[in-house]
């Protein structure tokens, strides 16, 4: 083995952390295989056939290290897909009324602002408190 591979196969199990069953994992692995294996999901559906789906995602880190995924959101109505640009959510939203939910903007795993969505065209405005 030359020089370079031995430093970086050092560096790789560094890099790797107990799961407490046994077994170990790479420190982002688990976070962005989450995220990249994570499939549409609905999260809410509301009067007239209205649904918001979890669809796309986004691996995360807290301050504190922790990792998670933070999802995209998209107004579904039939055959009608109207994706909410801008905001990745760690929660599912909820229906206010028939023209209107309310999400909230996760950033690095963190709640943030209340966004409230207009289900007719999928356009977030900050929720003013």
């Amino acid at each position: 083995m030359t020089r370079w591979t031995v430093v970086v196969l050092v560096v790789l199990v560094s890099c790797r952390h107990d799961t407490g069953d046994g077994s170990r994992v790479s420190a982002g692995d688990s976070a962005e295989a989450t995220a990249a294996a994570l499939a549409d999901s609905l999260a809410v559906s509301g009067h007239g056939g209205v649904e918001i789906w979890f669809t796309h995602s986004r691996p995360a880190t807290a301050p504190d290290g922790r990792t998670c995924v933070d999802r995209a959101i998209e107004v579904r109505r039939g055959t009608q897909r109207i994706p909410v640009p801008l905001l990745y959510t760690g929660e599912a939203p909820r229906i206010v009324n028939d023209s209107t939910a309310r999400a909230i903007l996760y950033t690095n795993c963190r709640a943030g602002d209340a966004y409230l969505v207009d289900l007719r065209n999928g356009r977030p405005t900050r929720e003013r408190t």
